[in-house]
Order: C-alpha cells, then structure tokens, then sequence
C-alpha cells in the first residue's frame, strides 16, 4: 500500500502555498505491508465518530483508514499529569490514531505524549483533537523521538470555548521525518493559546511545523514560540500564519521562530506571517537564524572555561527557555528525566 495511490484522498502538493518546502515525497510513495490502529492500553474509554470538518487535508489521511476518535474526557482537576507512551515496533507499517481530549468547564488538566520507535521503514499518523471548555485550563506536552527511516505526522485541532487556556509544548528529538500540523480556530473571547517548540535535530532530521491561527473574537491571545537547534545535515521548515479578523479586538497574537544553525549544511525555511484586519491589537513577527555567539565563547573561556564546555553551556541556555515555559512542575521533571532508553 502506498499514500499516493489511495483512490480520493487529497494529499497535500509542493505548489500548495501551505505546504510549500515540506517534502511529503517519501512518506507518500513508501510502500507498506500493513496498516494498523494503534490501540490505547486505557479501559472504558468510549469511541466516536469523527465528523469533523478541518482546516487542511492532512488531518484525511488518519481519518482515512480509521474514522473513530477515541475520548479522553477530563471532567475535574488532576493532580498528576496523565502519561500516554506509543511505541512503534512492527517495519512497513502504517500506524493510525484518532484521539479527542475534552476538558470540562473549570477544570485543570495536564497530558504528556510520547512518540518512539524501534521500526524500520514505518509511519505513524495521529490526529488529536483537544475540547477545551469555559474557564478550563489544560497543558500538554510531548516527546518525539522517531529513527531514522521512519515518519510521524502530528496534527492538533484546538476548540477553545471562553475564558479557557492552553499551554502545549513540543520536543522533537529524533532523526527521522516529522511533520507538526496545528490548527486553532479562536471564535470566542479571553482565550490564551500559547504554542511552544523545541526542534534539536542531527544527522539527515527532516521537520516540519505547520501552524495555522485565526482570531475571530475578541480579547485572546496566541504566542508561538519555536527554538531551532539544527546539526549535521538537518532540515527544518517553519511556517506560522496568524489571522486576525475585524470582530477579534484588542487581540494579542504573537510568532517567534530563533535558530542555531550547528554545522554548514544545516538548513531551515522559516515563514512566519501575520494577517492584520484591524487596528486596535498588539502583534508581532519574527525569526532569526544564527549560530553562538563567538564573543559569547571567547567570553567564558577567558573565565577558565573549556571550549567544548562553553559551548555547551550556551546551546543549553538556548534550548532551556522552551523548558522554562512549561508551568507543570511534574511535566518539567518528566522532560528532564527523560531517555530515549527508557521507552523502546
């Protein structure tokens, strides 16, 4: 079986504007042997049909082989954040995953993900939706450490109702191709979305993150923040757009993308773009793409220390500010007890 010759579906093009410097290429001609629905190991959880009507195709392609969501539904507050591990191991296959998270009206929730592998010549395509009711609060973080040879593509729907907030964080660690798909329709007031990444890449890594934001209501906030740490002949494509509509005053939508390029043949594409329809707002846009600072180097070994050490200090001051966003003092410990070792 191969994506591209899936009779109806429609699959994203390089000349599509949205997609344009994302190489779908491999994932779409790779042949293979099996397909398979990545089973929770959660009892009672009921499934439904996901009829949803998204902003782009790729959120098809899950949907396509399997069109139950399984819900994950938070009805108080949680002490603990709640912990969900996929471990790919079967080669030549393509993984499926629908999951929906409705938090309730007040409530407080936290959920870490983590994506690993140990396959070869394997996909996994996740769909997430996340529900987040009136003064609900909700943080998320995830792991993704796929090898290489292997594919992930992770697409978010967010439906925020007033009042509500969401911190989602992102670490992607592994050498393999990995596509992020974020979407976030505002329509209602005094919502924050804050959307933050970090992408530490080596070796042939191949990312890309998709982030489509619309304001459509009044007095909310998006913050994307996204930190590049980018080695031997890692790629990287960045592309944000943010819209804000005439009824969404006194919104605040920001983007932020910063990059340390690590080697020569390091790269990234990086869009940020900002669509403005009103006057009364605060927004701003940027990226920046660089390597460490030399003065920074000669600086701190002129105190004694190590050249190697140096350098590490300053790419780990770099990396850290995604980490010191979190607010979940457990998902921080989480992040940074975490090893690949453990989870394959």
């Amino acid at each position: 079986m191969r994506i591209i010759d899936i009779e109806g579906l429609n699959l994203p093009s390089k000349y599509d504007e949205e997609f344009k410097k994302v190489d779908f290429k491999n994932l779409f001609t790779s042949e293979f042997k099996n397909i398979e629905t990545y089973e929770f190991d959660i009892m009672g959880l009921k499934s439904v049909k996901d009829e949803t009507v998204y902003e782009n195709s790729l959120f098809d392609i899950t949907r396509n082989f399997d069109d139950k969501q399984i819900v994950l539904t938070i009805n108080s507050n949680i002490p603990e954040p709640l912990c969900l591990i996929h471990k790919i191991k079967d080669d030549d296959t393509f993984y499926v995953n629908s999951l929906k998270v409705e938090v309730k009206e007040g409530a407080k929730a936290s959920l870490i993900e983590v994506f690993t592998n140990t396959s070869e010549n394997s996909a996994y395509s996740v769909n997430r939706s996340f529900n987040i009711e009136k003064n609900a609060n909700f943080e998320y973080a995830k792991i993704q450490h796929i090898s290489e040879n292997n594919s992930l593509l992770y697409n978010a729907n967010f439906i925020q109702e007033d009042d509500s907030k969401v911190k989602f964080t992102s670490f992607e660690l592994g050498i393999g191709f990995v596509v992020n798909n974020y979407i976030n329709i505002i329509d209602n007031k005094n919502i924050e979305y804050n959307l933050n990444a970090l992408i530490k890449s080596q070796n042939a890594a191949n990312t890309a993150n998709l982030i489509k934001t619309v304001h459509n209501n009044e007095s909310s906030i998006s913050d994307i923040n996204f930190k590049h740490s980018l080695k031997d002949e890692s790629k990287a494509v960045f592309k944000a757009k943010s819209i804000v509509n005439p009824d969404a005053l006194f919104s605040k939508a920001f983007q932020n993308s910063n990059t340390i390029l690590l080697s020569d043949d390091a790269s990234i594409y990086a869009q940020p773009h900002l669509e403005i329809l009103i006057d009364e707002l605060e927004a701003s846009h940027g990226a920046t793409t660089g390597t460490l600072d030399k003065e920074q180097l000669l600086y701190l070994q002129s105190r004694g220390i190590p050249k190697q050490k140096a350098y590490d200090m300053l790419l780990k001051a770099f990396e850290s500010q995604i980490y010191d966003n979190i607010n979940d003092i457990l998902i921080k410990e989480f992040i940074k007890d975490y090893s690949r070792s453990k989870y394959v």
